[in-house]
């Protein structure tokens, strides 16, 4: 079995911006904002679109089929994403799929407004959304290399979770005061016109350039697949990415459908409405924003694989005992709980995996991140989808939440490596 590679980053004792110094960096600071305020329009049309789901259909199942063919590209793309991170221009790749992303959210944005959009032509869009954040997810990932290098690395992965979990605290607020003004297809346009800012930030940035680029063209399909093999059998060989990456399945197959209940949460259980509906949202967007500044602030700091588990197993706990209260006060500590673990986790476990693996080898592993969380997704929301029919939602969220608790404390006392991860 081949020996992993740990990559250490130093931190040095006086480093100008402190626990936000990576953003003094121009490239990073310009590319940071441009998705900062795409992800603001991405977290409205995400409140909008779930409300719009069920009220055309009333129902929690298509409620997960809309988040299953919304994140069921990624079983594909994600991988495939990943090959192309590691051999072509990882900037026009982002490039190509965010104003492929834009034109979609515009096309949806047209629908709501004339009121012609039925539950197909929202399923016919998000698919094409999910199949260009899949192929760029794991380029955005590994462009963060590109864009600060080794030495700020950590901090730029906790400021990449900061500004997407402060988008979800500002986008569900600005889909409820859109919702009152502009009314429902406010926050799809919204959307449409956020791309523009994340296109634009990428047409100015100027990444560094690594020597490992590109060994062979990306129209080599047999190169593209060995490349592919050779990406599974690094994470086989080494137990602890592996580890890692099991974890994020789990707390994603069985954790992550709490993000598509909420809606019957808002409307059936709280009585609460669309503005309602983006309370709940925000407040979960609150916790998660909070989690990614602890993480900014702790930096590199030791015994990293307690965190990741003690985040696991917290956001278990959060989601069993937010799927069965009815006191909404104890509903919104719950949300802000399960933002505030989950993001804790993942964050370090994105920084663990960034410093365990090689440079020629970041890419594919970050798209094996990215599926291990994003990937399970559209299985979790389709069984949650369908079980939640039958037995309810609270049932079923309660039930996932506490395999999530058994799996990551079981983890915690049995695999004593990932404990000890730094």
């Amino acid at each position: 079995m081949e020996r992993e590679i740990v990559t250490e980053i130093t931190p040095r004792t006086v480093r100008r911006g402190g626990m936000f110094r990576a953003l003094s960096n121009p490239n990073y600071r310009l590319f940071w904002i441009g998705a900062f305020l795409s992800n603001v329009g991405t977290w409205m049309q995400a409140v909008a679109q779930g409300w719009l789901v069920l009220t055309l259909t009333n129902s929690p199942f298509w409620l997960g089929l809309d988040a299953f063919v919304a994140t069921a590209p990624g079983l594909v793309f994600t991988l495939l994403g990943g090959v192309f991170a590691d051999l072509i221009d990882r900037r026009r790749l982002l490039l190509f799929t965010q104003v492929a992303a834009g034109i979609a959210a515009f096309g949806l944005a047209i629908l709501v407004a004339t009121d012609v959009v039925n539950r197909w032509m929202v399923l016919g869009f998000s698919f094409v959304t999910g199949c260009c954040m899949a192929l760029a997810s794991p380029s955005f990932l590994a462009m963060t290399y590109d864009l600060v290098g080794r030495e700020d690395l950590a901090n730029a992965i906790a400021m990449n979770s900061t500004q997407f979990q402060l988008s979800r605290v500002v986008g569900p607020a600005l889909a409820g005061v859109a919702f009152r003004v502009f009314g429902l297809a406010g926050c799809f346009f919204a959307n449409a016109v956020s791309f523009v800012f994340v296109i634009a930030s990428l047409t100015r940035v100027r990444p560094q350039v690594h020597p490992h680029a590109a060994a062979h063209s990306v129209r080599d399909r047999r190169a593209l697949w060995r490349d592919l093999i050779e990406g599974f059998r690094y994470v086989r060989n080494r137990p602890r990415v592996s580890s890692l990456l099991l974890l994020s399945s789990v707390n994603s197959l069985f954790g992550a459908p709490y993000f598509t209940m909420v809606p019957i949460y808002a409307r059936d259980i709280f009585k609460l409405g669309e503005t309602g509906l983006a309370l709940m949202m925000g407040t979960a967007g609150a916790g998660a924003f909070a989690g990614a500044l602890l993480v900014a602030y702790l930096g590199d700091f030791r015994r990293k694989g307690w965190l990741v588990l003690g985040g696991a197993i917290l956001f278990g706990i959060c989601i069993t005992n937010f799927a069965l209260t009815r006191i909404l006060t104890l509903s919104l500590i719950f949300l802000f709980g399960l933002g505030f673990a989950l993001v804790v986790s993942v964050a370090t476990t994105n920084t663990l995996l960034q410093k365990l693996v090689t440079d020629e080898m970041r890419g594919r592993v970050m798209s094996m991140f990215i599926l291990s969380f994003m990937g399970t997704m559209p299985v979790g929301n389709i069984i949650a989808g369908a079980l939640s029919n039958n037995y309810g939602p609270q049932k079923t969220l309660a039930a996932g939440g506490l395999i999530v608790t058994i799996f990551a404390t079981a983890v915690t006392i049995f695999n004593k490596r990932l404990r000890e991860l730094h």
